[in-house]
């Protein structure tokens, strides 16, 4: 069998006494960092007898193999990384997608989630989100992603490094809107936990001082059908000001952080309106 079993995000006293019994009852233990994995051990005072590996992204897909091979052979095959639920941007799906094709046993240990912990304190609605993990890295491809996004009627969630997290917040911004409402969850858990709320902009300038420990984002979801009415009056404010002298990018700029508008979405429609 194998078991994917979900690690404190922050705080050790989060762990389940299920987790701890799984430790025991590992014949093999694949960790995403072994040196995690120890500390994590040493904090909640378990001994271990099982064989353990790395299990990271970098070695996933040839380690793949031999972890199936040991589940198949009657192991009982644990799976954890650094914090939260395996799979969950983190490694593990490989291994299930190879299992369930094989026929091996999957079950899991439930527990703490970056995901569930942001999206719970955020204050935005839970009924209905999607989690979109982290985007590219590249400030091109980041955008393009969330210009794809922009009317996404659920609330998001997404993961950012934390010297990413005020250019992310920009592309929001500029993507959504400036006074979509989001919050920044950042350290869950963790002695320095801090939740900080308000509209993209205002986030965004705030990450400008600097953003330390794991980011959760959470973003509202648009609003289905909202907004037209609001693109066409400032389509027509920006047209007004063009032709009263501004150029047509500053123009955007200043209609839509007035009005909280997407300002590539106003852009392309101010384009358009001048095309027609």
């Amino acid at each position: 069998m194998i078991v994917l079993a979900a690690t404190p995000i922050g705080d050790v006293r989060d762990a389940s006494p299920r987790l701890v019994e799984e430790f025991g009852a590992a014949d093999l233990i694949a960790a995403e960092d072994t040196r995690r994995l120890q500390r994590l051990l040493e904090r909640l005072g378990v001994t271990i007898t099982a064989r353990v590996v790395s299990y990271f992204e970098g070695n996933e897909a040839a380690r793949t193999g031999q972890l199936l091979e040991a589940a198949d052979g009657g192991a009982r095959v644990l799976l954890v990384t650094d914090a939260g639920m395996p799979s969950v941007s983190d490694p593990g799906y490989r291994l299930v997608a190879a299992a369930v094709e094989a026929g091996v046993r999957v079950t899991a240990v439930p527990g703490p989630s970056a995901v569930l912990t942001a999206l719970a304190v955020s204050g935005l609605p839970v009924d209905r989100f999607c989690f979109e993990g982290f985007l590219p890295r590249k400030p091109g491809e980041r955008r393009r992603r969330l210009a794809e996004l922009a009317t996404e009627p659920r609330t998001l969630v997404f993961f950012e490094a934390p010297h990413r997290t005020a250019a992310m917040l920009a592309d929001l911004a500029d993507a959504f809107g400036a006074v979509r409402p989001s919050a920044v969850c950042r350290e869950l858990t963790k002695t320095y936990e801090e939740v900080r709320r308000g509209g993209l902009s205002e986030l965004a300038a705030w990450a400008e001082e600097g953003v330390r420990g794991e980011v959760t984002i959470v973003v509202s979801g648009a609003t289905p059908g909202a907004g037209e009415e609001d693109e066409g009056a400032a389509v027509a404010e920006v047209g007004e000001l063009v032709a009263g002298g501004m150029k047509l990018k500053p123009a955007v700029a200043a209609v839509a952080e007035r009005r909280g508008l997407a300002k590539n979405a106003l852009y392309q429609a101010a384009l358009d309106d001048r095309r027609a």
